[in-house]
């Protein structure tokens, strides 16, 4: 199959699988993985994970919201959080370019793909809440996203600097209601943090 006729059947997705070539070209699916193989040694295609892909040219104009739910995807179940969350909100101006930061349930792992980073922490289940689907991405909600980077902080598995936080732009009463539930070293890290 040419490219271009590929390209053409491919342009409303995001990302697509073996499975997808297959329904859309009518090809069967061990030709579709050869044909994945093949564009992705040409550099037509990207791999992002095993039975992933993304056009190389659509890669190359991806929004931050398409980032974030290729980082979705890589990660299941997962969301956007900490500091990339907070940049996203313009509660912080602390951020590295394309360097995206998510919460899981499953182990702490990153990829790198195409120098772009996506990092996965691994939270509790009873913390794994406090976010929202919008725009077919998961993302924390704000406050959310604050309370993941204060318990990852108190644990000593995240940093962050604190004065690059805009503490205006969080509501303390909901930043408190998430914070609750969590360890009392979170809790001494928030008391201590939000005087500053």
């Amino acid at each position: 199959m040419e490219y271009l006729k590929l390209r053409k059947l491919l342009k409303e997705h995001l990302y697509f699988s073996v499975d997808e070539i297959a329904f859309y070209t009518g090809i069967k699916k061990e030709s579709a993985r050869v044909l994945c193989s093949r564009y992705v040694k040409n550099g037509l295609i990207i791999r992002l994970k095993k039975n992933l892909y993304i056009l190389k040219e659509k890669w190359e104009i991806l929004t931050m919201e398409d980032y974030f739910k290729i980082a979705n995807i890589l990660q299941v179940p997962s969301y956007i959080s900490l500091m990339t969350a907070l940049f996203y909100y313009e509660i912080t101006t602390q951020i590295q370019r394309n360097f995206f930061e998510s919460v899981c349930l499953k182990k702490s792992k990153s990829f790198s793909i195409e120098g772009s980073e996506f990092y996965y922490y691994k939270i509790s289940r009873r913390f794994y809440s406090g976010f929202e689907r919008t725009d077919k991405l998961f993302i924390a909600k704000k406050e959310k996203a604050f309370v993941d980077v204060l318990y990852l902080y108190s644990l000593g598995k995240y940093k962050f600097d604190i004065s690059s936080i805009d503490f205006k732009k969080l509501d303390k009463k909901r930043v408190e209601k998430y914070i609750e539930i969590y360890p009392e070293k979170t809790k001494r890290t928030f008391r201590k943090i939000w005087r500053i």
